[in-house]
């Protein structure tokens, strides 16, 4: 009779084991609340998809490597030194806003979590752990954070408006060239010799934030 253990193994590599099963529905449950949180959230609110190929695989590279990394069962140590390469690779692209970084980070915390809890986490714990943190980025998105405030600042050449008595003119000037509903103004440095001022605006976001951002 064939030995057993080679109907399982190839070249002393087990073909398969129940750490696969784990693996399959780990995997399951962080890429399915992964897309509420980058689709259905985050992409709804801001429409840049410039970003979703980014928060996917970063998330789906972390959930891989922690899985392998508990499956290895190496010491903190190696794996915080496996993590490091990610401090090493720089991307080359211009300052990303802190709310992207945000959203990268609960990408990354998701994928970390999903892959790294043992059996002393219950599904319905995890399950819990998932949707209460994409429930709450959903909270803070359209229903706390609806219409917060946000600020630009821009460099505006009618100098004359600045003065206080000319604040409604120049209140008026600024929604009517950007569009949006100013709440407050404050004036920053003056350079007389160029004949601009340095101005910080405050408005609503609503749905401007895609096309403004935020200083």
């Amino acid at each position: 009779m064939p030995d057993q253990d080679a109907i399982y193994t190839f070249m002393g590599i087990p073909m398969m084991d129940d750490d696969f099963y784990k693996l399959l529905y780990r995997f399951i449950i962080n890429f399915v609340f992964l897309t509420i949180l980058i689709r259905f959230i985050y992409y709804r609110k801001t429409q840049r998809k410039d970003y979703l190929f980014t928060y996917y695989m970063i998330s789906v590279i972390s959930f891989m490597i922690c899985f392998a990394l508990k499956k290895l069962e190496i010491d903190m140590g190696m794996g915080l030194g496996l993590f490091a390469i990610f401090g090493i690779i720089r991307y080359r692209t211009g300052t990303v806003r802190i709310k992207e970084m945000t959203y990268l980070f609960v990408a990354i915390g998701l994928a970390v979590v999903n892959a790294l809890a043992g059996k002393q986490i219950s599904l319905a714990e995890l399950l819990f752990v998932n949707a209460g943190t994409v429930g709450f980025v959903y909270l803070l998105e359209y229903v706390v954070l609806q219409n917060h405030e946000m600020s630009k600042t821009i460099i505006y050449e009618k100098i004359d408006l600045i003065k206080p008595e000319n604040r409604p003119a120049l209140q008026a000037d600024l929604e009517k060239r950007t569009g949006l509903k100013i709440t407050k103004i404050l004036i920053g440095k003056i350079d007389f010799l160029k004949d601009t001022a340095q101005i910080r605006i405050f408005y609503q976001s609503d749905n401007h934030e895609e096309f403004f951002g935020e200083d």
